[in-house]
């Protein structure tokens, strides 16, 4: 198959974190291509109200920080050909100004949220021989930054796992893909008080998601080249990153 045209088309996706912002706009811009929808988010109206809006999609509203829930929406979910983990919780956050409820919610959705979900959905696409998994990170995860407390680690530890997912899956049929944005203009990066270099649309960013899903691609960080001096920084070494601090 051609790695730059995958097709979307009839294909059924269980998409979390599908509420607002990017995920909205994923959840419209995968309806357009004429993609089967799952949606899953805590709010259970603004699922809903989505729904309506597209032609192919059912809602099963989900907290991903509840096992449980995650468990029986699993079991809800029916046949899917991918998953894309998208649920994300945000906080700009000094480590002196440390709130230990933010940090421990922000690891639990952005991180912990991903395993529970891919420890329900991992036996059954190993067992098929086949599906496609999208992990929304950040470029934030590349190194730590200044008060991104809880965020910048949790997103971090998200890159690791995929990167290790990326090892063992090859091969098996499944394909997993990492995917880090920049800033998104979204109600989370309204918290910024600080200028966001290339700041995105929601939409712009989705359609960016969608390339990356028609291809076999691994790692795919936007917007360039924004995200080329990010990973420049990762790079430095630490008497260079931290210097005068």
């Amino acid at each position: 198959m051609n790695e730059a045209n995958m097709p979307l088309a009839g294909k059924t996706y269980w998409l979390i974190g599908a509420s607002e912002g990017l995920g909205r706009e994923l959840a419209v811009q995968l309806d357009q291509a004429g993609a089967r929808l799952v949606l899953s988010a805590r709010s259970t109206s603004k699922l809903a109200a989505l729904t309506q809006e597209l032609t192919q999609a059912r809602a099963l509203p989900m907290d991903v920080t509840d096992a449980t829930a995650v468990r029986r929406t699993c079991a809800e979910l029916g046949p899917v050909d991918g998953v894309i983990y998208n649920a994300g919780a945000y906080e700009p956050m000094a480590t002196q100004d440390w709130q230990a409820d933010s940090v421990l919610q922000m690891a639990d959705v952005n991180f912990i949220g991903a395993l529970r979900v891919l420890g329900e959905i991992m036996p059954r696409f190993v067992a098929q021989g086949h599906g496609d998994i999208t992990l929304i990170g950040s470029l934030a995860g590349y190194r730590g930054l200044p008060n991104a407390v809880g965020y910048g680690a949790s997103k971090a530890a998200l890159i690791s796992l995929a990167e290790t997912m990326r090892h063992d899956l090859k091969g098996s049929g499944i394909t997993v893909r990492l995917i880090n944005p920049g800033f998104i203009k979204t109600r989370l990066t309204d918290k910024n008080t600080f200028k966001m270099p290339m700041l995105m649309t929601a939409t712009s960013a989705a359609q960016q998601v969608l390339s990356a899903m028609q291809s076999r691609r691994f790692r795919t960080d936007f917007p360039r080249p924004f995200s080329w001096g990010i990973k420049l920084y990762s790079l430095l070494p630490d008497l260079m990153a931290y210097r005068g601090r």
